[in-house]
């Protein structure tokens, strides 16, 4: 997996899915609060007239020369949860995000959120 400070450099290259088709570029990562991992990153997508960050999974993520290929298609990365460009993710929208992925969702003991952004 990643080190949180070195996926950082990436910010502003094309993301693409397995099969190599451009999704967007990214534009922050997100860790796992309970690790500090990188978990999730946020794609720029859109029109640009109409731009808005997806929120693709870091698992299965590798890097090449200008573009970080992750494991899902453009097509399920496209339909996956977003806010504007200019937005924050909300607590209460943490668990659809990892629905749509198909991934565990468990906040922390005490409640807290499970997403920070990096």
């Amino acid at each position: 997996m990643f080190e949180a400070g070195d996926i950082r450099e990436w910010r502003g290259h094309d993301v693409v899915d397995a099969d190599g088709n451009k999704i967007g570029t990214l534009e922050s990562v997100y860790v796992d609060t309970t690790t500090d991992e990188p978990s999730f990153a946020t794609v720029t997508t859109g029109l640009p007239t109409r731009r808005r960050l997806v929120f693709v999974p870091l698992a299965g993520a590798t890097v090449g020369p200008g573009y970080l290929r992750v494991a899902h298609t453009k097509k399920v990365i496209k339909q996956a949860p977003s806010i504007d460009t200019d937005g924050v993710l909300a607590a209460a929208q943490e668990p659809a995000v990892f629905a749509h992925y198909e991934l565990e969702y468990q906040p922390g003991a005490g409640g807290e959120r499970r997403l920070a952004r990096r």
